[in-house]
C-alpha cells in the first residue's frame, strides 16, 4: 500500500516491516522499552533512509539500528 506523504508517495507494508526487524532487535537488547508503542526515534530514522532512496527492509533494518545506537551513544556522552 503506497500513502501520500507531503510529496511523496510511501510504501507502509515496508516501512512496517522493517520498522518490525529493527525495534525487535532493539527491544531484545534493551535499547528500547519492551512495550506496543512505536518508537518515534525509529521509525523517523526508517522514514529519513526511505527518502534517501533506501528500498530494501533489511539494509533500511539494518541502518536504522546503527544510527538509533549511535544517537543513543551521542545522547549519553553529552
Amino acid at each position: 500500500m503506497l500513502v501520500e506523504r507531503g510529496l511523496q508517495a510511501m510504501n507502509v507494508e515496508l516501512v512496517s516491516e522493517a520498522y518490525a526487524i529493527a525495534a525487535n532487535y532493539l527491544r531484545r537488547s534493551g535499547a528500547i522499552a519492551d512495550t506496543l508503542v512505536t518508537d518515534e526515534r525509529l521509525l523517523g530514522i526508517i522514514i529519513k533512509l526511505l527518502q534517501q532512496g533506501e528500498f530494501n527492509k533489511i539494509r533500511l533494518a539494518n541502518k536504522a539500528i546503527a544510527r538509533f545506537q549511535a544517537q543513543a551513544e551521542a545522547r549519553a556522552v553529552a
